[in-house]
């Protein structure tokens, strides 16, 4: 099973915890040189702040820890390259958390997380030649193997086509629903579209592959 490296990410935290203890250095220094102290109100607007900040760390580590493989698979999903995936999850996790105080609903974080690194994905595909070189490569070393080798490269190779060919939306409740295992309903939360929904892209997304595919799984149709 795929893993995703989460030490990786924790250095994008780490810089605000610093931020915060030099802020908290910088009042104390205040409080040391003013007559008087702090007030009280500022006080305790100050230890609010504080445990907030505090909160919001447990918060993002806990969300971290629990859906970066997630991130990982989904772009594994689509570029199916261990390396590539890995990127895409990093800097999907790192633009997820420049805006996580923005996120009002957090129980959205992880439906939030799956656009993001999709998204992510599909634009590293688009901008890079990787695709091509890896058909060529599949020809030259393909080319050397079996016959049965070969059928079966060739649907893998057919399958790849067809897949990146589906419209997006189709293509992503494919790859949660039918390759990460998450139920209709699941997915439906996660996209925040209806049941229906996410019924009606599953249908079509399957549709599709099967006509595409027709002539490796029918005696009578050939490629």
């Amino acid at each position: 099973m795929n893993s995703f490296p989460i030490r990786g990410v924790l250095p994008m935290y780490k810089e605000s915890r610093a931020i915060t203890a030099r802020l908290n250095q910088t009042v104390q220094e205040w409080v040391l040189t003013h007559p008087g102290g702090e007030p009280e109100a500022a006080a305790a607007r100050r230890r609010a702040r504080t445990e907030a900040a505090g909160a919001a760390h447990r918060e993002w580590e806990s969300l971290l820890a629990e859906n970066a493989p997630l991130a990982f698979r989904v772009a594994r999903g689509v570029l199916r390259n261990d390396a590539d995936a890995e990127d895409i999850a990093q800097e999907a996790l790192l633009r997820a958390y420049r805006r996580f105080e923005r996120l009002r609903e957090r129980t959205r974080f992880r439906a939030w997380l799956v656009r993001i690194s999709f998204r992510l994905a599909l634009d590293r595909l688009r901008s890079t030649k990787r695709r091509q070189q890896r058909e060529a490569q599949w020809v030259f070393e393909n080319s050397r193997n079996s016959r049965h080798s070969g059928e079966t490269s060739e649907f893998q190779r057919q399958f790849d086509r067809a897949l990146d060919e589906l419209p997006e939306k189709q293509r992503l409740v494919l790859l949660l629903a039918a390759m990460e295992g998450y139920s209709l309903e699941e997915v439906s939360v996660l996209l925040a579209v209806p049941v229906g929904t996410v019924k009606s892209r599953l249908f079509f997304a399957r549709k599709t592959l099967a006509e595409k595919l027709r002539c490796f799984v029918s005696p009578i149709e050939r490629c």
